[in-house]
């Protein structure tokens, strides 16, 4: 191999490797057979989420996993490798991954890494259970909410009595 190639491959996986160490999440996904449109799809619905999608060779992906302390990884790269990488959100690969495999049968998960840590094919599924970040964040501000309506449907129903039995506030 000339020092040229050598030298491009090396640069390869540090940009991989950097792909790896600003995310904070990594999910890695058998993508053979999909048919050119489902690839498309795919691509785009990750890419409306701030995810990107990148095919790339095993022996880069290993160095850079490695590179990135991410050695566990070694085993999954096996067959076709693609990773979804997000930078903000770390469920949305997962979750995206996992839907999108239910509509094409082609898509395999295989592992990641959630949070920066590395995740099995398990744990992915779980996070990809996991409501989107904009539905937990509305459930929590209706949790919120809960209490402090009760209350004002309390002081309301008081208010109403009162008037009823002829009171002046």
């Amino acid at each position: 191999m000339s020092e040229k190639t050598i030298a491009v491959k090396a640069q390869k996986v540090d940009e991989v490797a950097d792909l790896f160490e600003n995310s904070v999440s990594a999910v890695v996904a058998n993508v053979r057979g999909l048919t050119v449109a489902q690839a498309d799809d795919l691509r785009s619905q990750l890419r409306d989420e701030g995810i990107s999608l990148k095919v790339i060779k095993n022996k880069i992906l290993i160095r850079a996993a490695e590179k990135a302390g991410y050695s566990d990884l070694n085993d999954i790269f096996n067959g076709p490798s693609a990773i979804a990488f997000s930078k903000e959100d770390v469920v949305a690969p997962a979750r995206i991954l996992k839907k999108f495999s239910k509509t094409a049968e082609a898509l395999e998960l295989k592992g990641g890494v959630i949070d920066r840590k590395v995740a099995d094919l398990d744990t992915i599924n779980r996070y990809a259970a996991l409501p989107s970040k904009e539905t937990l964040l509305q459930q929590l501000l209706a949790e919120f909410q809960s209490p402090l309506r009760s209350f004002m449907y309390a002081v309301k129903a008081v208010a109403e009595q009162r008037e009823a039995d002829g009171e002046t506030a």
